[in-house]
């Protein structure tokens, strides 16, 4: 990085509600987590949304602090702060039930996030943080007002009922990166009506919305990249112990955002964010104290 960068999360905070306890989580909020314990104070972190007036609102800006996120523009609204219920199956993997009218679906426009958007280096977002109008203007408005040479990331984190084709294809159209999972390519291969290989469907992608650079990633399978220049990367996962998935996939996506900024090559980028992802798989939560030999190479 030749300057110090801003990379911001924008979109839902919340908690996931385990069977044995609450912990922090909320993709952007995880992501934003994620790049400023990975980057070691190198760059400047930011969350944007919103939550209650609540004990987990407060809670949820100590989490923010305590990894080391700027909150300056996490807004206090007179709503519920977001609760998510979270089931894991016996492999670890998750399902997700979301409280309704949550204080991330009132995030509003103001100077500030202006602002803040055009000095973003990096900014990542996510189609279940536009479920609600007033948040979906929001972000969409956000991202617009990045520089053109932010890197705009969609994290498409399909939940049902909370996503439909013309959110994906606005969001896809606002992304110039692109972070999804094997499901969710299934998933938008099927809207989009295309059939093919995993390759071939991200060179589409890649080709159909621009994107400079999309990345699969697939557990223990581990991940392909694929960048608008035809470079690529496809590593297996590394062996973990999962204790549960929840927030390997923000992690990759910090890892890949921090990479494109210190302009890390594709296969330096999977290598790493395979190892990260693999860790947090081994630990409860979505954001754990992530160690030393994993930071920034």
């Amino acid at each position: 990085m030749t300057r110090r960068a801003t990379v911001i999360g924008i979109g839902e905070i919340l908690w996931d509600v385990f069977p044995d306890g609450s912990r922090f989580g909320g993709v952007p909020a995880n992501f934003a987590c994620s790049v400023a314990a990975l980057a070691r104070g190198r760059i400047d972190v930011c969350a944007a949304g919103a939550v209650g007036g609540d004990d987990l609102g407060q809670r949820a800006l100590e989490a923010l602090h305590l990894h080391g996120v700027q909150t300056n523009h996490v807004s206090i609204v007179d709503r519920s702060t977001g609760q998510v219920r979270v089931k894991l199956d016996a492999a670890g993997r998750a399902s997700y039930e979301f409280a309704a009218d949550a204080a991330w679906d009132s995030l509003g426009w103001s100077g500030g996030l202006e602002q803040l958007a055009a000095r973003a280096g990096a900014v990542c977002f996510s189609t279940l943080g536009q479920r609600n109008e007033i948040a979906r203007q929001t972000i969409q408005r956000f991202v617009r007002a990045t520089p053109a040479s932010c890197f705009r990331v969609l994290d498409i984190n399909l939940r049902p009922p909370f996503w439909n084709e013309e959110i994906v294809l606005q969001s896809l159209q606002l992304a110039n990166v692109l972070k999804l999972n094997d499901a969710e390519l299934l998933v938008l291969a099927d809207m989009l009506r295309w059939s093919g290989a995993d390759f071939e469907l991200l060179q589409r992608l890649v080709h159909r919305f621009s994107l400079r650079l999309v990345a699969l990633t697939r557990g223990a399978a581990g991940a392909i990249l694929l960048s608008e220049s035809g470079e690529q990367s496809d590593l297996p996962g590394q062996t973990t112990v999962v204790v549960d998935t929840v927030g390997a996939g923000d992690s990759f996506a910090a890892v890949m955002v921090i990479g494109l900024l210190s302009g890390l090559s594709l296969e330096q980028i999977n290598a790493w964010g395979n190892r990260v992802a693999a860790f947090v798989s081994s630990q409860a939560g979505a954001t754990p104290q992530i160690p030393n030999y994993l930071h920034h190479p």
